[in-house]
């Protein structure tokens, strides 16, 4: 027969009895509500905190500074350049070129930076 170990794990509250989150808990809730798809009411029900916390949640993540741009050195061995393969990743950044295999290696090193 097998024993289950349950584990309870208290919320810490505030003196209205609010539940406190934590920063990061609170951005990965709104990163997985934009990866969701749903409305911000659907999302917050389904995760049992109120609209309108769920709501400044979102906004207060909008007002975060956004990191600094970051670059990364692609070197292509290529005789010439006639960009017939472009690449649009999807935080904008196009990678153009002449080779399809050379543009989708440039492409995929740029997504690991």
């Amino acid at each position: 027969m097998a024993t289950i170990t349950t584990e309870l794990i208290t919320a810490k509250r505030d003196q209205r009895g609010r539940q406190i989150r934590p920063r990061n808990e609170r951005e990965a809730l709104v990163r997985a509500y934009r990866e969701s798809g749903l409305t911000q009411k659907v999302f917050a029900a389904r995760e049992g905190v109120r609209y309108s916390t769920f709501v400044s949640w979102v906004q207060e993540v909008k007002r975060l500074p956004k990191p600094a741009a970051r670059f990364a050195e692609v070197s292509v061995a290529s005789r010439a350049f006639s960009p017939a393969v472009e690449i649009i990743l999807p935080d904008g950044v196009v990678v153009r070129g002449g080779d399809m295999e050379t543009v989708i290696m440039a492409a995929s090193r740029l997504r690991r930076c």
